[in-house]
């Protein structure tokens, strides 16, 4: 294709050979300067599609970037498909020694104000932490050249055309425009064309189609069963890598609650959690440590973890377009994988309306009404409830793992507590007018399932006893000057 020799060293040290369908029709046509809209289904290579021929155009006309701007804007919806393409232009221009950054909420502002002080060749971002540097005049967009638009559609469903129109105002009229997107819907069509200035248009599947390799199938099951089966399907081994999609925030903590006290590794990803949590979730996932991830819909284009067995739909996605986003998690890079989507009754419309999208029937399972399930509901939800029912003493340790007080090694003698039932540091104890203890509160044992706490009593000391009422020592009452203090009159 005649990309920079500094490129096809860097690929060849990551092993690629040859270029995907989407890359081989889209690499000369940008290299050219064209502006491009690409149409590619979730896991076919369209970050290479752009990334390399954008560095083979920076490279053949290298300038020093100016303070405060970038040659190169790739807008992306979420942080962590920003961060995956801020990656993929690092490990592509290895040996070009191009600066990189990449920005989004959730962070620090200094560290993303300095690398943006020395001015980039690259630069990844999200759009609304984008124009707060552009609102605070840390970045200036009048010298950037490519404007990359990723995952289009996703863009549209969160809601971000508006800033979108906004950061394209700040551009340069001349650039090259860049859209790629797994769907093509009408209103993303609109914006190409408003952008978009004679397009190549590059399609290399049919709208919404799914990845042939990826096995698909449905279970029907009652909504209160579905945790259960969840646990069911992990004992098999087979399941060594597994993203769970829910609806909710709420709900993917809930499930990743259950799961853990069913014995099973996981953890939760979503757009509550602050960004280090996120990143060491995402990253203990590729490193084997969890072996389920619960994601919302905020991930489903945002992971790119190599060796994704599996994608559990707990719930089906109200966007049917999403649903060929989710399974796109699996069967990436040439590899085999496995999709099970959970329908419960208020379901199936959804289920249809994702069949008619992708075009075809997925074959279905029935487990509703299965007495197992419900058996195996009711044991986890046991253990899990006991379990954290009856977690040790924190104060009375003497191996020194307790957190008490502020202390780090066991509890503060300074500083004598009532223990909070589920791991919370003691508070000072309450004590009434005449100084004797107050009573202590039940302690409550937590259901992990339930989202909030089960009142259900385990211990309560008795109250102690007043003192006579004559032996009550009240502190006598201050009065104010006649004159009121400061500012207020003597009348007051």
């Amino acid at each position: 294709m005649g990309l920079n020799k500094a490129l096809l060293t860097a690929l060849a040290a990551t092993g690629y050979e040859k270029p995907t369908p989407i890359q081989a029709k889209s690499i000369p046509d940008v290299m050219k300067g064209k502006d491009l809209l690409g149409i590619a289904q979730t896991g076919t290579g369209k970050t290479a599609a752009f990334a390399l021929p954008i560095l083979h155009r920076l490279a053949e006309n290298r300038v020093a970037p100016k303070p405060r701007t970038t040659r190169a804007l790739i807008l992306s919806p979420t942080r962590e498909l920003a961060t995956q393409i801020a990656d993929s232009f690092k490990q592509y221009g290895a040996h070009l020694g191009f600066r990189v950054a990449v920005i989004f909420g959730g962070v620090k502002y200094g560290p993303q104000e300095r690398a943006l002080q020395q001015g980039l060749d690259v630069l990844v971002a999200a759009p609304g932490r984008l124009l707060d540097h552009i609102q605070q005049k840390t970045l200036d967009l009048s010298q950037t050249e490519i404007f990359v638009l990723d995952e289009a559609d996703q863009m549209l469903d969160l809601g971000f055309i508006k800033p979108i129109r906004q950061i394209v105002s700040r551009i340069p009229a001349k650039r090259q425009n860049l859209f790629f997107s797994a769907t093509m819907p009408s209103e993303i069509g609109k914006l190409a064309g408003e952008l978009l200035k004679d397009p190549v248009k590059v399609q290399v599947t049919p709208q919404a189609t799914t990845v042939e390799r990826i096995k698909q199938s449905v279970i029907w099951v009652e909504q209160g069963k579905k945790r259960a089966l969840l646990t069911e399907l992990f004992s098999d081994p087979a399941y060594t890598r597994c993203l769970v999609f829910t609806k909710t925030k709420h709900g993917a903590d809930k499930v990743a609650a259950y799961l853990e006290a069913g014995g099973v590794e996981a953890g939760a990803i979503h757009g509550n959690k602050s960004q280090p949590q996120r990143e060491r979730a995402l990253e203990a996932f590729k490193n084997g440590k969890l072996r389920v991830l619960v994601a919302t819909d905020i991930a489903a284009r945002g992971i790119d973890v190599d060796k994704v067995t599996h994608v559990v739909n707990f719930e089906l996605p109200y966007v049917p377009e999403a649903y060929v986003h989710r399974i796109g998690r699996t069967a990436r890079a040439g590899k085999d994988g496995t999709a099970i989507s959970f329908v419960a009754g208020d379901e199936m419309k959804l289920l249809k309306d994702i069949e008619k999208v992708t075009r075809q029937k997925i074959p279905a399972i029935d487990r509703r009404n299965d007495k197992a399930l419900a058996q195996l509901d009711a044991s986890i939800m046991s253990a899990g409830v006991a379990k954290k029912a009856t977690l040790p003493e924190r104060e009375g340790r003497s191996d020194g793992e307790g957190r008490g007080g502020r202390g780090r090694g066991g509890r503060n003698p300074h500083r004598e507590g009532v223990k909070q039932e589920g791991g919370g540091q003691p508070h000072r104890q309450r004590r009434g007018r005449n100084g004797a203890p107050a009573a202590e509160r039940p302690a409550v044992a937590y259901d992990p399932m339930a989202g909030d706490r089960a009142r259900s009593s385990v211990r309560a000391a008795p109250a102690a006893e007043p003192k006579p009422v004559g032996e009550l020592q009240r502190r006598p009452r201050r009065r104010r000057p006649s004159n009121g203090g400061k500012g207020h009159s003597a009348q007051a």
